[in-house]
């Protein structure tokens, strides 16, 4: 199974390289915006799951995301963003408006300074058995809550556990940290912070 995903990868990678070497060769480069995405992520056997679906942990949230600009440079950001971004910062970067009432910001300030100051957190919401699971993730910190926390919650700390090996949800000493993470997801269900 792994072998066949990542030859589906492989065969992917081939098709995008074929569309670029068509904008080349008709000269649509230099105005075209590229990007490639994927929905969200795949479980390879990871936390004892083979699926695509249903999971909050991050291997299942996160995504490729390349955006390509005309006279960009090839870098990486480490920021979190969601797919949300994905409008208002194709409009940003083609010059034109949002409409109002659009969700997500504009990340063109990480496509020309990839380590800039990004202080918002990613955002994700799955049923699994009649459950609702919602998620928060910043830079350093992913929390997870199933049922507004009646069925479980999950806090991780990406800098020491980036495999989201151990829950500390339950630790006294992460209380703070719990809380903070329950407010961003309350936020989130009022709409955008503004942080």
């Amino acid at each position: 199974m792994i072998r066949a995903y990542y030859a589906s990868t492989s065969f992917m990678d081939a098709q995008v390289g074929r569309v670029i070497a068509a904008l080349d060769r008709l000269h649509l480069r230099d105005n075209t915006i590229i990007v490639f995405w994927g929905d969200h992520g795949y479980h390879l056997g990871e936390k004892g799951k083979w699926s695509k679906a249903y999971s909050l942990w991050d291997v299942g949230l996160r995504v490729p995301l390349i955006i390509d600009v005309p006279g960009g440079k090839q870098q990486v950001s480490e920021r979190t963003v969601q797919l949300l971004d994905l409008y208002p910062t194709l409009a940003d970067l083609a010059g034109l408006p949002a409409p109002p009432g659009v969700e997500g910001r504009s990340i063109a300030p990480l496509v020309s300074k990839p380590n800039a100051s990004w202080n918002f957190p990613a955002y994700a919401v799955v049923m699994f058995q009649g459950k609702l699971g919602r998620s928060v993730t910043t830079e350093r910190w992913h929390y997870v809550e199933w049922d507004e926390g009646r069925a479980g919650a999950m806090l991780t700390d990406h800098q020491s556990d980036p495999l989201e090996l151990k829950n500390l949800a339950g630790e006294p000493r992460f209380a703070d940290e719990v809380r903070k993470m329950k407010e961003l997801l309350k936020e989130s269900a009022m709409g955008m912070p503004e942080k």
